[in-house]
């Protein structure tokens, strides 16, 4: 995520201690104390001591466009990125992306102006409210896709439908609790009636958003209620961001720019939870184009993230013009394991010990969930022959996992607009190292 937006991170750096009192950290024998400098790689994993000298890199360097040009000569592989926004996109343009490989449309729930219509949504029990608030956020998504289909002037924009479970959208649980706890003690020795009806109003509604988080909260979110299922349980709140994504398409098309909108429905497991959720979705599509009478090329894709969905690839694609394969999901689901969790626990000694290669959050498991990618993609084309296939998680941008996409037939990788240089150059070493390899 720090990636995304052009920040450097480092994550797992367990051996430091904080002293919030001293404002203060203390690594080994070393003290630092607030204010003073330190220097953060966050491709190497490394925090430095002291101030390094750094430069902001120029895409517009002639020799860099020279070497990236040859790059784009010898690569087969296509490179897009993840963007969500209109500037995400112009940034992903000018490194050179050839489309959005990913959007993930729910990030957009989270601005100040729209994230009350959704928990209002989230919230009322009553279908007239819920349609209420969906319609009060429909505008904002047609912005946002409108925005983005402008800047791409008709290269492929995959838009992912809303993928989360729907307690993120809410605060959380155990801060509610929190809060509640110190209203009930401040009413307590409240005295002025202004004070007491304020603060009983703030408890009620603390207390509603509690018993909801409540409600929605499950033992395991990732694996709950989230991608199609959410949309199957709520259908008219993915056929509004199909609404809205449609009515983009014809809005743009109409000031005369080309659209190429590619609807991906998010963590697939059964062939019958696409069918189920693309004919409802498809049938809204057409009622846009119908009413705005403008037609509009469209492909409907699915996320390949679970084991289930690559066994029975074949299947899939009966339904489905593209994969997107979301790596990060599918290598949880295939190691058994949490990446929030390990990165920053076990997963850190199991590299150093050696148990593991290489951190597979990272750099993408050859012989596990290389498998099933490979798995998934044969089975997928012998349904549909030229069956689009791609991966957007952070993967993308890593060299090595680059080169397994090649050595897989991908059609493309998408990762952040900052990594894209970087893939477009592994993609050709990979069309190079296989053209080294064979026999003359």
């Amino acid at each position: 995520m720090a990636r995304q937006f052009g920040k450097p991170a480092v994550v797992g750096a367990s051996t430091i201690t904080l002293d919030l009192t001293k404002r203060e950290m203390i690594v080994g024998e070393r003290t630092i104390h607030e204010g003073e400098w330190i220097s953060i790689d966050g491709t190497a994993g490394i925090v430095y001591e002291g101030q390094l000298a750094t430069m902001v890199p120029d895409i517009k360097d002639s020799w860099l466009i020279k070497l990236l040009s040859w790059a784009d000569d010898f690569r087969t592989l296509g490179v897009r990125a993840n963007a969500d926004y209109p500037r995400d996109a112009q940034r992903a343009l000018d490194y050179g992306a050839e489309g959005i490989g990913l959007c993930r449309s729910e990030h957009m729930f989270f601005e100040t102006d729209r994230l009350p219509h959704v928990q209002k949504m989230i919230m009322t029990d009553f279908p007239v409210e819920r349609r209420e608030a969906l319609a009060a956020l429909l505008p904002y998504q047609r912005a946002d896709f409108a925005g983005l289909f402008r800047v791409m002037g008709g290269r492929p924009v995959i838009i992912r439908l809303i993928d989360p479970p729907l307690h993120e959208f809410l605060p959380d649980l155990v801060e509610l609790v929190s809060e509640l706890a110190d209203l009930k003690i401040r009413l307590k020795h409240a005295r002025d009636m202004a004070a007491i009806d304020a603060l009983l109003s703030e408890i009620r509604q603390k207390e509603q958003l509690r018993k909801r988080a409540q409600s929605l909260r499950e033992a395991n979110p990732m694996l709950g209620l989230r991608g199609v299922r959410l949309g199957i349980y709520i259908p008219e709140l993915t056929t509004m961001q199909v609404r809205a994504i449609f009515e983009a398409a014809c809005m743009v098309t109409k000031e005369g720019t080309p659209v190429q909108p590619e609807i991906m429905i998010p963590l697939t497991s059964h062939v019958n939870e696409l069918i189920r959720q693309r004919d409802v979705l498809e049938a809204e599509a057409k009622t846009v184009m119908t009413e705005q009478d403008v037609d509009i090329a469209y492909q409907f894709g699915t996320m390949i993230e679970l084991p289930r969905a690559a066994l029975t690839a074949d299947r899939i694609a009966e339904h489905a013009e593209f994969f997107s394969f979301g790596t990060n999901d599918l290598t949880q689901t295939t190691f058994g394991i949490s990446r929030d969790d390990a990165e920053s626990g076990f997963l850190v000694e199991y590299m150093e010990g050696g148990i593991l290669p290489a951190n597979p959050f990272a750099t993408l498991d050859r012989d596990g969930v290389g498998q099933l990618i490979d798995m998934a993609v044969k089975k997928g084309r012998s349904t549909k022959p030229g069956l689009e296939c791609g991966i957007c998680g952070e993967h993308g941008g890593d060299p090595q996992s680059i080169a397994l996409c090649h050595e897989l037939g991908l059609t493309y990788v998408s990762c952040s607009p900052f990594r894209v240089p970087i893939a477009r150059l592994a993609a050709a070493h990979a069309a190079l190292r296989e053209k080294e390899q064979k026999p003359v």
